[in-house]
Formats: C-alpha cells, structure tokens, sequence
C-alpha cells in the first residue's frame, strides 16, 4: 500500500504500534531536513531512522499510529524554510521495524537513488543568516570574523556540491576535516549545525590569503587597498568578483576601463537596509526581495545626492543594489563603511573566473590585487538581478540563490531533454517529467571561453540532477553557437523551436498554462521560420506551436550587426527605408533634421546600402524600434550593451506623463501590421518644435503601448484567446510593460508576465523545453 501525502496517511488505523517507509522528494538535501526530521520524531517519540538517498530522503519510522500520522503531515507542513517538498509517499514497512525504545537517528547516506524515477535538486546557495551574522561579530564567540561561518540555514550550496547525496565527503568541505569542537556541533541533533556539510571555524575550515598574508592580515591588506582607490578582486561564492569604492569616481573610472565596460551599470553591494534606502527608492516588493534567501540584486530608482560616482550607472535612473551574501562581504562592508561595487570578475565579454591560478591570468591588469581562498569554486554562479514592477518582480538575470532551483513545466517531458538556449544572455535548461531546471547564467554565446563555460555547467548539472538528455530542443538561428552545439546530436534527436515561440511558451509555462494563448514577443532579434528577422511579433499559440497574426513593420538593418551597434545608423534604416504599407514616408526635410548632426559620409554609405538593398537584412524587431527612437532623440547613438538605447530612453522619460504619438495599423501579407512611421514623424517634427525630450521619449513608450492594444484588440476580436503572455526582452522596461497591462486589463484580458524565468533571452531555454516536452508528448 502506497499513498501520496500532502496531509495524513489515507490508511485506516487500528490504535497500536505501526511501522513505515516514508519518502520525501523535492529540494530536500542542503536545506536542514534531517535534522528537522530528527527532531520532530523524536518530539513524537518514534523509532527509526533517516537518510539522504540519491536526491532524496527516505525515512523509516515505527511507533504509535497516531504518532506517525502526525509526523506525516507535520513534514510537509512544518518543513525548513529552505525547503521544497513536491511529494510525500508513505508505504507499509517491508522487513523487519525498528524495535520499540531503540530510538531515532540519522543515518549515512545511500549513494544511489535505488532505480526511484525523479529529478534530483540542487539546492541554492543561501545569503547568511541572522544567527551566523551575530557569531561573525560577537567578540566572545569562537568564530567572530570568520570569513566562512554557516550553518544549516544558510551558507554555499550549489557552488560547493560535488555529487548526491548531500555529504560532506561530496562537497569541497571534505578538504577540511573537522576539528572536535566543530565535530561536536555537526553531530549534535540539538545544535543548528547538526549536518551543516559545509560547518567550519577558523581552527579546521578554509582560510583568506593576500600575497604572503593571511587570515585577519589578509582581509585587513585588501581592505586597505579598496580604501585608497584601488580594485580588488575577491574570490565569492560563485566565482571571482571585482570590488571598489562605489563613491570614488576615480576608482570607478578605472574599473570601466580596466574591465572594457564603458557604460554598463555596476551592481553595488551595500551593509544593510537603511544604507539601500539611502542609494534606492525601495517598493515593498523591492524590498522583500532584496532581504530574501537568494539576495539577489534589485533594480530600484536612484536617490539623487547619495554620494554614489555617476559612473556607476550612467544613461539610466536605476540602480542595481544588494546586500552582502557571504560573511566575507559582511565584513568588507562593515570595515570600509561604504558602499562597495560589486561586479562580476572578468573583461567585458568573458565568463567569471573561478579557480585561482585563471583569474590571475585573466584579471591582471585589471585588479590591483587578489583577495583569495583555500576553498574551491564547484560551479559558476554570476549574482541573480530582479526589478520589481509594481505587483510583479521580474527576474533579469537567474544566477546565485535563484538557480538551480527546478521550475515545473505544464506538459510533462516523456523523454529527458536539454534546451540549448539562444546567444545572449545564454541558459540552458534540463527537463524530466513535469520539471526543468534552469542553469545559471552564462553569458553572452560569442566565444570559445563561453560555449566552455556553457558546457562545462552542462556537464555538472546533468551528472548531479541525474537527468541525462535523449532530446536537444534549438533555437532556429544556424549561427548561434548553441544550436551548432544542439546538431552534435542526430536530427531525429533534435527539436527547433522558433525564438518568439519560446519568449511566450516561457511566460506561459510557468503560468502552468497548457491551452492556447496569445503572445506578445518584443525583443531585439529572432530567427522567424520564413528566414527573415523578427522581433515585435503577434503570435497565436500553445506549446506545441503558433501561429504569426501581427508583427511590427519591418525595417533594414544597414550593415547587420553594426545596426545594433550603433542605434544612429538604425534611425537611418528607418528613415531610408522603413516598410510601406501604404502609408506616408517621413517626409525628407524631417529627416534632414536628424541626418545633418551626422557624419556625412556615413549617411551616404547608409543611404546607398539601404536603396541596394546591402547587407541591410530586413527586422520587425520592437528592440530597434527603440534604438532608432533613443537615437533620434539624441538619447544614444552607439550602444557598448545590448538595450543601451532603450535603457537610455525609459530613463529620460522618467515619471513624465504624456498622450501617444500618431501610430497606424496596416495590413501586410495576410498579417496585421503597427507601422511606426507616423510614431518616427512625429518624434522628429516635434523634436524640431523644441517640445522636451521627456515628454517625447514619454509619449514615444505610450504609443507603442497603445499600439499593441490595438494590435491584441483586433487579433481577439478575430477569435484569439483572451490570455495574453508578454515576453521578450523589452518588457524588462517598466514604463512598456506597466502600460501596455493597463491597456490589455481594461480590454478585459487577462494578461500573464514571467517572474520567476526571465523574459530576455535568460529565459529562451526555458520556453525551448516546455515546447519541447509537449511535442514529445504529440508524438
């Protein structure tokens, strides 16, 4: 008899001794469930035991009816913070029960998972806890200024395991034995580092190092560095990270160029609460994000006159801020008493170092020292990113205390899949049965360094969940290297799955949504199945599959990628030679207006490739839409990041309220069409009336705001779904997605945005599996 609990057995009872096997699977391991099982049965005075079995517990209990019924529910219902119990199954006790009064212990784990199906999950690394932080400062205690204090309830995870089940032997911590007094704690079902793998002090655990010094000297060397102006890069948890003095312009100045990020904002870490309230104008949800487990880094408005070197975040409104993660950062901030850039530890371009000896390689000439440690680096894990968006928080970046918790998908996979993502923003996704589980952040696909990082992480995830892929799920572009990667596998082994596709598959696979739907997928640029370049697209879709009904106007991309580089020369696509669709051009003179602040010869090397139709691939992209407006506007001309102009634009409009631009709806080859010309005209007539560029970059997010309404009103009224799922990656600006929400609810729509999966290309794996599961469940 075999019985899936969320409360107590459904096995009627006769008052007496009974015995069960119990097992309990979700992220169960890394998170203080033994020593929670522990404790509550023996509370409730059961026999038995408890283990770590493969990526799950197993317990086996005997004792009073009641008893055991109680301990059933209480697992679920009282289970540690950190954990996520998907499901409970309880059995009758094969063989012979634990013998009354022979009491409950935690056993040494089983190495394999016994031929049980299911996900293995790995927990995420975990932000110091409140308890942890009153030991690193508390003179009297044995580990005050321990740079690696933990405990069962925070400390590294997924950076530290090295296999299942979670033991110390399979973690980097069996590098350092235990000393007595920290054996003691671990072995003590009363103390809250009982089985705490990663459990140290400075007696038995790992060490700082600066050049010759270590320990205290070694923090104290850095430290000063830092204060004086200098970089250092700082080995965390999930890799190397850069850090200077975020109030030093100089300071600043010279990380931008050492690490060739030119404009780009930094992230700054800061001590506590109030010290983020004076640099960001935190909301509630802002708010309860930034103190979460994960601490991750929140985008939030800037505070003018908070002290912070304008370099830190030029061309936007925003600032990217967080608390410390590690008790090393605690104490860096405590020291120094100031906010502190926090970034990742590479050149513009590359993946983060984790080993020593290659960060010493790659960041000299970059840091002015390195602030090291004996413990090694398992996995790459860059900080996560979220911003919160009125009621949504909305997840840029999916990295450390995020990933890689499993995310569940609608339509379980029938065979295990890896989703190889997209380019930029690069993740990558396993999926087994009604799970995925999403990588960490990699970064952008441009390099061998990177596809390294990719695969590497891919091979780590895949030995320790246990899924082990028969299906590869690809982006359709032939030049990104994830799917060159993806065609190492057969055809018949492989899925293609077009880019907007997955953008809306994404938002509505974690909305659990497996009907059809409509989605809406702005972004820069996808490969559209009719071999052009998409990216402001209308789609109805479930899924397996979609159907394009609306899409912007398309324009030519002169010189290809150097159109995305420079949002001046995309201004120009749009000027020369922006689709017609019957209605009128911008008007010559207009035009000049913009075009005379330009280098001549440019304009007509521009000219001449559009009206040749050179190297100037056609886009329906929303994304350059953007960058031709911010470019117009004279908000950016060149852009060093992907969204630098859009960027740009929502910061100028601010808080500005403005009425829509003029904006016109079309018909294009069976498809309806937002044409943007008379939105492009009247930005630049305007501009030349001398009206403000607030309310001008204002009135230009509410246009397409409206725009999309009337696109959606149209395709609804023609029969699409009434659900609508807004992905890509221009709906990380908050004025966009605010707006066209509003817009959408009071057209009585219901309208879904991803959270917990990012709706850039962070997120494109994601969509790619959940597609990828439901047409192998299709046959």
């Amino acid at each position: 008899m075999r019985v899936a609990a969320g409360g107590a057995t459904a096995t009627a009872e006769v008052s007496g001794r009974v015995a069960r096997a119990i097992t309990v699977c979700g992220r169960v391991q890394g998170v203080g469930f033994r020593p929670f099982v522990h404790r509550l049965a023996t509370r409730l005075g059961l026999d038995g035991w408890v283990l770590n079995a493969g990526g799950r517990v197993e317990l086996t209990v005997a004792g009073p009816s009641a008893a055991v019924r109680t301990l059933v529910e209480r697992l679920r219902a009282e289970a540690p913070p950190l954990a996520d119990i998907r499901r409970v199954a309880v059995a009758d006790l094969s063989g012979s029960p634990p013998p009354p009064g022979s009491g409950f212990t935690v056993r040494v784990s089983a190495r394999s998972d016994g031929g049980k199906p299911g996900t293995r999950d790995i927990p995420p690394d975990v932000a110091t806890c409140e308890a942890c932080l009153r030991e690193l400062f508390d003179p009297a205690d044995r580990r005050y200024r321990y740079p690696f204090v933990n405990c069962v309830d925070c400390g590294p995870r997924a950076t530290v395991i090295e296999d299942l089940p979670y033991d110390r032997e399979r973690t980097v911590m069996r590098h350092f034995p235990l000393c007595a007094a920290c054996a003691a704690e671990y072995t003590d079902p009363a103390d809250r580092r009982f089985h705490a793998e990663p459990v140290a002090c400075p007696g038995c655990g790992p060490r700082l190092a600066w050049e010759d010094l270590t320990g205290e000297a070694a923090l104290r060397a850095a430290e000063s560095v830092v204060d004086s102006g200098g970089i250092v890069a700082v080995k965390g948890l999930g890799g190397f990270q850069l850090v200077c003095d975020a109030t030093d312009v100089r300071a600043v100045a010279r990380l931008r160029a050492r690490k060739r990020r030119p404009a780009k904002p930094f992230a700054v870490m800061v001590s506590d609460v109030a010290a983020a309230r004076r640099l960001a104008r935190l909301s509630s949800a802002g708010l309860a994000a930034l103190t979460s487990q994960a601490a991750p880094v929140v985008l939030a408005p800037a505070r003018q006159g908070s002290g912070i070197a304008h370099g830190v975040h030029p061309g936007t409104g925003h600032i990217g801020v967080f608390l410390p993660t590690t008790p090393l950062h605690h104490l860096l901030l405590r020291d120094l008493g100031k906010p502190l850039v926090v970034t990742s530890g590479n050149r513009s371009g590359e993946p983060i170092t984790t080993a020593e000896s290659p960060a010493r390689e790659a960041l000299a000439g970059v840091a002015d020292g390195f602030l090291v440690h004996d413990r090694p680096v398992r996995a790459r894990y860059d900080d996560s990113v979220v911003r919160p968006m009125g009621r949504t928080v909305l997840t840029v970046r999916r990295g450390r205390g995020l990933a890689p918790a499993p995310l569940a998908i609608p339509i379980a996979a029938s065979r295990p899949v890896v989703a190889a993502g997209a380019q930029l923003k690069h993740t990558f996704a396993l999926a087994e049965g009604s799970l995925a589980v999403l990588g960490p952040h990699t970064g952008d696909l441009e390099d061998a360094l990177t596809l390294d990082a990719f695969e590497a992480a891919h091979a780590d995830l895949v030995r320790l969940t246990g899924i082990e892929p028969r299906v590869v799920a690809h982006d359709l572009h032939p030049g990104y290297l994830s799917t060159q990667w993806a065609r190492a596998l057969p055809a018949e082994r492989r899925i293609a799955v077009q880019h907007h596709h997955a953008h809306v598959a994404a938002c509505a696979a974690e909305h659990g949504l497996d009907r059809p739907f409509l989605g809406v997928a702005y972004d820069g640029l996808g490969l559209g199945d009719d071999g052009t370049l998409w990216g402001g697209e209308i789609l109805v879709a479930d899924l397996t599959r979609y159907r394009r009904v609306g899409r912007f106007a398309t324009a030519p991309l002169p010189g290809g990628a150097a159109a995305v580089r420079r949002p001046a020369r995309m201004a120009l696509g749009y000027l020369y030679g922006a689709e017609q669709t019957g209605g009128p051009r911008v008007p010559i003179a207009l035009a000049e207006s913009f075009v005379r602040r330009l280098p001549p010869e440019e304009v007509r090397a521009v000219r001449t490739m559009v009206e040749r139709g050179v190297n100037c691939p056609r886009a329906s992209s929303a994304g350059r839409l953007f960058d031709a407006a911010a470019a117009l506007l004279g908000l950016c001309d060149d852009a060093t990041y992907e969204g630098q102009a859009a960027v740009a634009l929502e910061a100028a409009a601010g808080d500005e309220r403005a009425e829509a631009l003029p904006w016109r709806l079309a018909r294009a080859g069976g498809l309806l069409v937002y044409d943007p010309v008379p939105t492009l005209t009247a930005l630049l007539d305007r501009t030349v009336a001398g009206e403000r560029t607030a309310v001008l970059a204002a009135a230009f997010h509410r246009t397409l705001a409206k725009a999309t309404a009337g696109l959606v009103q149209q395709v609804v009224a023609a029969g699409a779904p009434s659900t609508v799922c807004l992905s890509g990656g221009c709906f990380q600006n908050a004025r966009l997605l605010t707006e066209t929400r509003s817009l959408l609810e009071e057209q009585g729509l219901r309208v879904l945005v991803s959270s917990a999966v990012p709706v850039n290309d962070g997120g494109i794996s994601y969509g790619q599996a959940a597609v990828a599961a439901a047409r192998l469940q299709e046959g």
